[in-house]
C-alpha cells in the first residue's frame, strides 16, 4: 500500500512539472564549437532525463562486463558453500541415526566444499566419535580452540574425551577453562562441582555451588539443600580434629536443612556432650518433627549420659507422641522397654507391627524380647528365622547400593545428595501364606529339591499299583484256602500254626504285588501315563518344624502297619 502511494505521488509531481513547463513556453540556445542549437524548453528537459538514462545505462554496462570474473568467482564460491552445508546437515542426520559410515564420507565432503565453517568442525569431530577414532575426535576439537566462536565448544569436546580415557587432571583443566572463559556455562561448573566433591573439598564445592545459585544454574531450594549436605560433610569430617568447628558446621546444616538427619544427630550428639541437654532436646525433637530416623531416636535416648533405663523409656515415650504410629517411634519405644524389663509394654507396643507384617528389625526385637523375658531359644530361633523373610526395613540407598551410614557423595555415581533413606527394593519374591517360613524355598524348584524329587520318583512306579490293591481282595478269596487248613476242629494246638503259614502267603502276595505292578505297566500304559503327566508339582516333604529348632517331634503314624495286619488278618 505504501509502495502504491509513492508511486501515485511520483507520477503526480511529474505531471504537475509537465503541466507546468507547458504553462511556461521558452526557447532553449546551445551554442558549442561552431554549432547552434535551438529548443524549447520542454524537449531540453526531455533531452537532458534521456542523457541521464543513457549514461546511468552505459555504466552498468561497464560495471557488468567489469564484474564478470568476480561474478563468477562468487557463484561458485556459492555452490559449494551450498553443497558443504548440504554435506553438514546430511552428515548430521547419518550421526543421529548412528551411520558411522555415511557420517564419514559426508564430513569429507563437507571438509571438500567448507573447510573453514565451524559445523564442519563438529561434525568431523562427531564422525570420529561414533566411529570411535578418539584420536580424530581429539584433533578436530583441538583444531576447534583456533577459533573464538568455537573455543568454547572444543574445551566441550576435550573435556568428554579426557573423561572418557580416565584423565581427570586434564578433564578438570578443561572445565576450570571453560568456566574462565564462561562463567555462565553449566556443564562446566556441574563438572567443577563433582570434581571438589569427589576429592573431599567441601569448601570448594560450596563457593561452587553459590557460584551456581548466583548465576540461576540451579533452584534456591536445591542449591539451598547442597549447601546444607555439604556443611554435614564437613562437620563429620571435622568432628575428631575439630570439634567447635564441627558442631558449627552441623548447627548451620540443620539451619538450612532441618530434615537433614546425619546433621541433625550430630548436633544433637555434640550439644549433649558439651552439656547444653535443653538445646540438644529441642533440635532432635524439631528434626524428629521433620523426618523419623532410628539415628535421630538413638541421640534423642542417650542426650543425657548415664540416665537410666526407665529415663530413657521416658524419653522414648514422650519422642514416640510426637508422631504417633510412626513405625521408627514404636521400634524405638519398644527397644527402651525392652531395656528396661517392661515386657508387657514392649509386646503391647509391638503388637501393631506384627499385625500389618513385621519388618526384620520388628523380628530381632521379638527375638530379644523372648530371649530376655522367657529365654525361650525355640521361640528366638523362631523369630531369627521369621527376620530372614520379612519385608526389610528403611535404609541409605544411591545409585542401588544400600548402606548403613549415610554418605555425602553416592561411591557409584559421585553424585552429591545422592543418599536417601527409603526401603531398598526387593530381592526375594513373594512366598505364598501357607507355607512355613523355613520351606518357603520349597516352592521355587531349585536344583537340590528336583533331584530329591527325581530319587523319588522312581518309588511311585512302584508304589503307583496300590491302586490295582483293591482288586487284591479277589486274591484274598483263595482265603477259602485258608480255611482248607483245618479249621473246623479248631484244636488248640491249630491256632498257633494258622499263622505260621500265612507268612508264606504273604510273600507270595508280596511277590505277586511285585510282579503285577511290571505287567500293570507294561499293559497299562497309558494308564500309567496318566499320572505322569498329572505330576506337575515338585515333591514337598513335611517338616514338621524348623531344621534349627531342638523341639520335640511329633509321634508318627501307625496307621500303615495297622492297614497291613487288616489285609492280611
Amino acid at each position: 500500500m505504501v509502495r502504491v502511494l509513492l508511486y501515485l505521488a511520483v507520477f503526480a509531481a511529474l505531471a504537475v512539472g509537465a503541466v507546468w513547463l507547458a504553462d511556461r513556453p521558452g526557447e532553449v540556445s546551445v551554442v558549442w564549437q561552431g554549432w547552434r542549437i535551438d529548443t524549447s524548453v520542454a524537449l531540453a528537459a526531455i533531452a537532458v532525463v534521456v542523457l541521464a538514462l543513457l549514461t546511468m545505462l552505459g555504466f552498468g554496462l561497464l560495471r557488468f562486463f567489469l564484474g564478470l570474473p568476480s561474478a563468477f568467482s562468487f557463484a561458485s564460491r556459492a555452490r559449494r558453500r551450498a553443497r558443504g552445508f548440504e554435506a553438514v546437515s546430511r552428515g548430521m542426520v547419518a550421526i543421529g541415526a548412528g551411520d558411522p559410515v555415511a557420517a564419514g564420507r559426508h564430513a569429507v565432503d563437507a571438509r571438500r566444499y567448507a573447510g573453514s565453517e565451524p559445523l564442519t568442525l563438529l561434525l568431523e569431530a562427531q564422525a570420529a566419535q561414533l566411529s570411535g577414532d578418539r584420536g580424530r575426535a581429539e584433533a578436530a576439537f583441538k583444531a576447534m580452540l583456533d577459533k573464538p566462536e568455537t573455543r568454547v565448544l572444543g574445551l566441550r569436546g576435550l573435556f568428554v574425551e579426557a573423561k572418557r580415557r580416565g584423565d581427570m587432571a586434564a578433564a578438570r583443566a578443561f572445565a576450570d577453562d571453560a568456566v574462565r572463559r564462561s562463567p555462565s556455562l553449566a556443564w562446566a561448573n556441574d563438572a567443577l562441582l563433582d570434581f571438589h566433591t569427589n576429592a573431599g573439598d567441601w569448601q570448594a564445592a560450596r563457593t561452587a555451588v553459590e557460584r551456581r545459585a548466583a548465576l540461576r544454574l540451579a533452584d534456591k531450594a536445591d542449591a539451598k539443600r547442597q549447601r546444607a549436605v555439604l556443611l554435614a560433610a564437613e562437620a563429620l569430617e571435622a568432628r575428631g580434629n575439630a570439634p567447635e568447628k564441627a558442631l558449627a558446621a552441623a548447627l548451620e546444616a540443620v539451619k538450612l536443612a532441618p530434615g537433614l538427619t546425619p546433621a541433625a544427630a550430630l548436633a544433637g550428639r555434640m550439644l549433649a556432650e558439651r552439656g547444653d541437654v535443653r538445646k540438644a532436646v529441642k533440635l532432635l525433637e524439631a528434626a524428629w518433627k521433620e523426618v523419623s530416623h532410628p539415628d535421630i531416636a538413638a541421640a534423642y535416648l542417650d542426650v543425657r549420659p548415664g540416665d537410666s533405663a526407665q529415663d530413657r523409656l521416658v524419653r522414648a515415650t514422650t519422642l514416640a507422641k510426637l508422631r504417633p504410629a510412626d513405625p521408627e517411634g514404636v521400634l524405638a519405644l519398644a527397644g527402651a522397654a525392652i531395656h528396661a524389663r517392661d515386657f508387657a509394654k514392649a509386646r503391647s507396643t509391638l503388637k501393631p507391627l506384627l499385625a500389618g507384617g513385621a519388618s526384620v528389625r520388628a523380628c530381632l526385637l521379638m527375638a530379644e524380647l523372648e530371649e530376655a523375658e522367657h529365654g525361650a531359644a525355640g521361640r528366638v530361633r523362631e523369630w531369627l528365622a521369621r527376620a530372614t523373610r520379612a519385608p526389610r526395613d528403611a535404609a541409605w540407598v544411591a545409585d542401588g547400593l544400600v548402606s548403613d551410614h549415610w554418605m555425602p557423595v553416592s561411591p557409584i555415581s559421585g553424585r552429591l545428595d545422592a543418599f536417601v533413606w527409603t526401603v531398598p527394593p526387593a530381592t526375594l519374591g513373594s512366598q505364598a501364606p501357607a507355607l512355613d517360613d523355613v520351606l518357603g524355598d520349597l516352592d521355587h524348584p531349585t536344583p537340590l529339591i528336583e533331584a530329591k524329587a527325581q530319587a523319588v520318583e522312581a518309588e511311585p512306579l512302584a508304589v503307583a499299583p496300590p491302586p490295582p490293591a483293591p482288586p487284591a481282595p479277589p486274591p484274598a478269596t483263595p482265603a477259602p484256602v485258608a480255611q482248607e487248613p483245618v479249621e473246623a476242629p479248631k484244636p488248640a494246638a491249630v491256632p498257633e500254626p494258622a499263622p505260621a503259614p500265612e507268612p508264606a502267603p504273604k510273600a507270595e502276595a508280596v511277590a505277586e504285588a511285585k510282579t503285577e505292578p511290571k505287567a500293570a505297566t507294561a499293559v497299562e500304559a497309558p494308564a500309567a501315563t496318566a499320572p505322569a503327566d498329572a505330576r506337575l508339582k515338585p515333591v514337598i516333604f513335611p517338616v514338621a518344624h524348623a531344621p534349627d529348632d531342638p523341639g520335640p517331634d511329633e509321634a508318627r503314624p501307625v496307621e500303615d502297619k495297622k492297614g497291613k495286619f487288616r489285609l492280611f488278618g
